[in-house]
């Protein structure tokens, strides 16, 4: 049986189809290759919530921002609230989402990172801290907490421990010099614990006050209002870098998809806005005053 043949018609047909194809497939990879080839971003979390509730809540952001900057972008957690600090004052992390006061220790420990946004909830660019108790607690302040243990989440968490530490160190100091606290990882873990009844009282946020009071929790106390959560670069990235990220952040709130990277994080995150480091000034000198005090012990 011979070989078929090919016609040279035939042939020149084939070959007038395929250089076409070939050359739309090798402009497409030269256009491709350098984003193909780039490291991604690191978007760093810190532990908050479990490590697959931040990588699901902070996703859609990261594909936002790699679209936006034409760059890989990816979730990390960190281990700790320390280990994050450790990584962001390193330069370890690109993008760094960080609370005030670790924000705060950070810079005091490793020096300046260029800004990108503060977080809005609700509208708002400022927080507070909720000292919780159960609904039947009969405590009315600070001073009549004295039948259990206080629950924190962090000794590096803004509200889950620093501003409250130096409310109880002026109204309740022997819950502090007893040690009668434990540290429970994160907001909602406290929240539990004192609906529960494992714990007397405990610090959260107020966001997850609000998602809890129903459920039979009461205020005592309130921290100050500080300015929120922020986002860091690390040290190395273009100047050109931060900026694309900032503009692309700040300019999610206007569009329905950009609402809907927001809500992804939280509900009642609504926006960013644009930062500077004189918006923890207050807070700074909170946490200076307190480690004098602590340092004259």
């Amino acid at each position: 049986m011979g070989v078929p043949r090919v016609s040279i018609r035939s042939s020149r047909t084939i070959i007038h189809y395929i250089i076409p194809i070939l050359s739309i497939l090798i402009l497409a990879l030269m256009i491709c290759a350098p984003a193909l080839c780039q490291e991604p971003l690191l978007l760093g979390i810190h532990p908050y919530l479990s490590c697959s509730q931040l990588k699901k809540r902070f996703a859609p952001l990261a594909t936002y921002l790699s679209k936006e900057i034409g760059q890989p972008v990816v979730v990390r957690v960190g281990s700790s609230y320390q280990e994050h600090i450790a990584a962001i004052g390193r330069d370890q992390i690109d993008i760094a989402y960080i609370g005030p006061a670790e924000y705060v220790l950070m810079r005091k420990r490793y020096g300046p990172k260029p800004l990108i946004v503060c977080q809005e909830t609700d509208g708002s660019t400022t927080f507070r801290g909720i000292i919780i108790v159960r609904d039947d607690n009969p405590a009315s302040s600070l001073s009549d907490l004295d039948k259990g243990e206080f629950a924190f989440v962090d000794p590096h968490s803004t509200m889950g421990y620093l501003l409250p530490r130096i409310m109880l160190q002026h109204e309740n100091p022997l819950i502090l010099a007893k040690h009668r606290y434990q540290f429970l990882k994160t907001h909602k873990n406290v929240a539990l614990g004192v609906l529960t009844g494992d714990f007397e009282a405990g610090a959260i946020k107020e966001a997850v006050y609000q998602k809890f009071k129903t459920r039979g929790l009461k205020i005592l106390a309130a921290t100050p209002v500080i300015a929120e959560h922020l986002f860091v670069t690390n040290t190395t990235l273009a100047e050109t870098s931060v900026n694309q990220l900032r503009l692309a952040m700040l300019k999610l709130k206007n569009t329905p998809k950009g609402v809907k990277v927001l809500k992804s994080i939280k509900p009642s995150l609504s926006g960013f806005s644009p930062v500077s480091d004189d918006a923890y000034n207050s807070l700074r000198q909170l946490l200076d005053h307190q480690e004098k005090k602590d340092g004259a012990r």
